[in-house]
């Protein structure tokens, strides 16, 4: 995998992953540099310096920025990882149904590490996985969340509930999601750009969520909404 970008790096060399070498622009003097310097020293992982169109060829994303690292295929983790009970706080997961825009998956990769979610479970089929692009845009934050695959996000949906969340699906018809109770665990349903979430999946769920629209656009971008409800999990339950 090709991790590009100044915070992306850092925060590859920060977390889990394995980073098997960083390649940086030549003649680049700055903090940034520095803390990747010292961060390959702690971690023992090797650094070339090499020119701006070395790097270009590397690239997947075209925006490296002079800041390439080399790593392992990213890791998934197994759903039963993400359902680990930490005391009394309650959990919080994101599932993914269909949702095919890197940038978007990548937008709610960052937005789960801000907003202190578990991790996000996806499909192996029909959706994004965790690609070069997503953890570009992520800015770093798919080094620190756990991203389950798994064969069927009904299944997924079904131990979920098994095991005591309220498994919420995010559509436009739903409640508004300041009536709804996100004290407890809650797994929250974001389906795919176009179609939304799967009849079938929105069946399975305990309910469905809206965010009130006041303006004239029908709906909001699934990152942003992801944003939006996970936030408002977060105020429920006074902090995590």
């Amino acid at each position: 995998m090709i991790i590009e970008g100044r915070n992306a790096v850092i925060e590859a060399l920060r977390g889990e992953v394995t980073v098997e070498k960083v390649l940086l622009q030549k003649d680049a003097q700055n903090q940034n540099v520095k803390t990747v310097l010292s961060l390959c020293r702690e971690k023992k992982v090797p650094v070339q310096f090499v020119d701006k169109f070395a790097l270009e060829r590397v690239s997947n994303t075209g925006e490296h920025r002079g800041f390439i690292a080399v790593a392992t295929d990213y890791k998934y983790s197994e759903l039963d990882e993400l359902t680990v009970k930490h005391g009394k706080k309650p959990r919080l997961l994101i599932l993914l149904d269909g949702l095919e825009d890197p940038h978007n998956f990548g937008a709610i990769i960052r937005v789960a590490d801000c907003a202190g979610a578990d991790g996000i479970v996806i499909p192996r089929r029909r959706n994004c996985g965790v690609t070069d692009t997503v953890v570009k845009v992520s800015s770093g934050a798919a080094s620190h969340v756990r991203v389950a695959k798994v064969p069927n996000i009904n299944d997924a949906i079904r131990q979920l509930k098994e095991e005591g969340y309220t498994v919420l699906a995010a559509d436009m018809d739903g409640d508004s999601v300041y009536d709804a109770d996100l004290k407890g665990d809650v797994a929250i349903v974001i389906g795919g750009e176009g179609e939304g979430v799967h009849q079938l999946t929105k069946k399975l769920c305990d309910g469905a969520i809206s965010l009130p629209q006041k303006g004239k656009v029908n709906s909001l971008n699934a990152s942003v909404a992801c944003g939006i409800l996970l936030y408002e999990c977060v105020r429920q339950r006074g902090g995590r």
